[in-house]
């Protein structure tokens, strides 16, 4: 989610006409849209938002105003334009309103005015998370998003005027139970569920809309997150999750994060770093598990935790392997064409 140091994008220029101004404005929104999974592609994030909006309409409204908020918030605060123009200060807030819309009911105004404040203040995390961060060269990934989002959902409850919910979402954990076996439904509900998941969205036919999205970006993304999904799939049913949580999408949707990162995206896409992101989507799947049950005494989420945690530990360690390589340590003699290359998101 969201690339970093990226030079997609021409930068709009002082004397561009107020239309000018607007279209690149407008195509920034787009790109923050799409960087939510890595991809700094208007017309990729325009059909991200065609997937919100045919899970409903608020979702698609909530995507698109959250990504204009912060990128406008950036904008008012100097952010560095290429930043902005990549869509890269667009596609925390983006989780952000989206996510609020869904937990807060996105029929309240209180949600929407929410929903606006939050994607403007994400911005001031993202600035944060990327200082800290950027210490070890790291990217922020969706970091500002699940800090913002786990507040949320932990805080709410305590507020009668912003919870309309009843009870609040705070619960004991217990063993997984019910069916485990997989049918044939369940398997291909589950592999396009884990691409909505990302955005809340449980609908498998959501999810076919987003992954037509990102093969319309690149087919590698596009064959990364496939490969994220089975990976997730097969480790949940491994491990005997319940069938209805699999077939949710819930279970592999961090999975498909994980890959699209580490192979093509923060490390060069080859042999040696398509088995590290297999294996670190696997992690990632069994630390679904770990943080719902860790989060659910609080009121909690997972959200894209397992992935924020899995994706930044195997990069850290990636250095220690001679055979993974970052981007800005290909060979001399592709650093003109990677020059040109966006670099992938920090979701």
């Amino acid at each position: 989610m969201g690339q970093q140091d990226t030079k997609e994008g021409a930068a709009p220029q002082p004397e561009a006409a107020p239309l000018g101004k607007l279209g690149n404005f407008v195509l920034a929104v787009l790109r923050g849209q799409a960087q939510v999974d890595f991809l700094p592609n208007a017309l990729t994030g325009a059909i991200f938002a065609v997937a919100l909006f045919a899970s409903g309409w608020q979702y698609g409204v909530y995507g698109l105003l959250g990504t204009a908020v912060g990128t406008a918030t950036a904008r008012l605060l100097g952010v560095a334009r290429d930043r902005i123009t990549a869509g890269l200060e667009g596609f925390n807030a983006c989780l952000v309103a989206v996510g609020f819309a869904v937990f807060l009911g996105a029929e309240h105004l209180s949600t929407a005015l929410l929903a606006l404040a939050g994607s403007a203040v994400v911005t001031v995390v993202t600035g944060a998370a990327s200082r800290v961060l950027s210490t070890w060269d790291l990217p922020t990934f969706t970091l500002p998003y699940c800090l913002m989002a786990s507040s949320m959902t932990i805080a709410a409850p305590g507020f009668e005027r912003i919870w309309h919910n009843g009870e609040g979402l705070a619960a004991l954990t217990h063993p997984a139970g019910g069916p485990t076996t997989l049918s044939w439904t369940d398997l291909w509900h589950a592999f396009f569920a884990d691409f909505a998941q990302i955005f809340f969205m449980p609908q498998w036919y959501v999810g076919l809309i987003f992954l037509v999205g990102i093969f319309v970006a690149s087919r590698r993304a596009g064959l990364m997150a496939c490969v994220g999904s089975v990976v997730g799939i097969f480790t949940a049913w491994a491990l005997g999750a319940p069938a209805a949580d699999v077939a949710e999408g819930t279970m592999g949707y961090n999975a498909v994060l994980v890959t699209m990162a580490l192979c093509g995206v923060f490390l060069v896409a080859d042999a040696w770093s398509l088995g590290y992101a297999v294996v670190a989507a696997a992690t990632a799947t069994c630390l679904s598990s770990a943080m719902a049950a860790l989060f659910a005494p609080s009121g909690g989420h997972t959200f894209t935790w397992p992935f924020v945690l899995v994706s930044l530990v195997f990069l850290v360690a990636a250095p220690t392997f001679p055979r993974l390589r970052r981007p800005d340590a290909a060979a001399p003699a592709k650093a003109a064409d990677a020059a040109k290359t966006p670099v992938a998101a920090a979701a």
